[in-house]
């Protein structure tokens, strides 16, 4: 990976847009990719302002702030612009920490406005933004709109970038992280590293294996010889620019509640900019990638970080045993299958959201791991 990393951390204020970066040749079914490690914004290279929130959901609970300004640009290390935003509950106070919210592929933070209010009602402040490629960041193709991204490490860098805004913003502790799918899959990832700055972290369905025909070993096999090939950039076989969502509730495998998935619905078709398609060839190769070095016997051995996994019962989506079994050796992990939900555990039903709200307020704020040693020591 080339380093492009600017003489000192840009300042959230003191952003400066770079230049269009320079294109390959146009690819096979409408694609075209740009040199590796550059991007393209959208059209009017602006950064999209977080959308007020619509109608066909119950507004915030009064004296919930939604500032105006909250939506500011992050720059991360390899050079990418990240639309990221940060929200602080009302009063003066620290408050009981701060979430950062990990969304899943295709997603974007106006999808997640219920959630960031019920997380400021409880008194955290609340971080997230938009993976790099999708929402309201920089994209990675120039022309389509199929979510692609060349490897999953590249998230990390993403991850890093706000984790260093948040300690140069020093927002309070401790923190924890919500994480969702594919961001299940990119913060189990860095919990595994070890040092992590996240007390806790609570993961909805996260991304341990692909769920359907496709997540088998020959689409496993096909996605790797077609990305070695140059097709890293095609779409899925028969995928579409269409977002999942946009489909007919009675067929949609996330979620039962008929008003959250209208709710969804309604986000991106009065701002189809936010959305993204199905995935391409290269995203799927690089996501078994990071799927296969979940089946490392050590993998989560040195995290120091407790985590929660909170599973559907129903999920289409990934595979439910998958992540239960991850959890048995994932040192600090536990697993909950919430009976009867789809994928999207947040945008489920009251009742299925109540079981997720009963288990996150036990779980969050709490104590890191220690090791054994430093057990032993403080008992002496």
């Amino acid at each position: 990976m080339r380093d492009r990393t600017p003489s000192s951390a840009p300042s959230l204020w003191s952003f400066r847009p770079r230049p269009h970066a320079e294109a390959c040749p146009p690819m096979p079914n409408g694609g075209t990719v740009t040199t590796r490690r550059k991007a393209v914004r959208s059209p009017d290279n602006s950064m999209p302002d977080l959308l007020p929130m619509p109608a066909a959901l119950s507004e915030p609970p009064d004296g919930l702030p939604f500032p105006p300004h909250a939506v500011v640009p992050i720059v991360t290390r390899d050079g990418y612009r990240l639309r990221a935003a940060v929200f602080r509950p009302a009063g003066d106070g620290m408050g009981k920490g701060t979430v950062l919210l990990l969304q899943g592929r295709a997603e974007f933070m106006e999808k997640y406005r219920e959630v960031f209010g019920e997380l400021l009602e409880r008194g955290f402040t609340v971080v997230s933004f938009d993976w790099r490629g999708q929402g309201g960041s920089e994209r990675l193709l120039r022309r389509g709109l199929a979510g692609h991204v060349e490897d999953f490490d590249d998230y990390q860098l993403d991850l890093e970038a706000v984790i260093g805004e948040m300690r140069a913003r020093g927002l309070p502790e401790p923190w924890s992280m919500l994480a969702h799918s594919t961001g299940g899959c990119i913060g189990l990832h860095h919990i595994a590293r070890g040092a992590s700055p996240f007390r806790r972290a609570v993961l909805t369905a996260p991304l341990i294996g692909i769920a359907g025909p496709g997540g088998g070993l020959a689409g496993q096999l096909l996605s790797r010889v077609c990305s070695a090939l140059g097709f890293a950039t095609r779409r899925i076989p028969f995928g579409t620019d269409m977002p999942r969502t946009q489909g007919p509730f009675e067929d949609n495998p996330f979620t039962r509640d008929r008003a959250r998935y209208a709710t969804m619905r309604g986000w991106l078709e009065r701002h189809p900019h936010l959305g993204i398609g199905d995935p391409t060839i290269g995203w799927v190769a690089a996501a078994f990638h990071a799927l296969d070095r979940f089946e490392a016997d050590d993998f989560g051995q040195r995290a120091r970080t407790p985590v929660l996994m909170l599973l559907a019962g129903a999920d289409m989506v990934v595979k439910t045993a998958m992540a239960e079994r991850l959890a048995l050796r994932f040192r600090g992990a536990t697993a909950l299958v919430l009976p009867g939900a789809r994928h999207e555990i947040l945008m489920e039903t009251d009742e299925t959201r109540a079981l997720f709200w009963a288990a996150f307020d036990a779980f969050v704020p709490g104590e890191e791991i220690r090791s054994d040693r430093e057990e032993t020591v403080e008992g002496a």
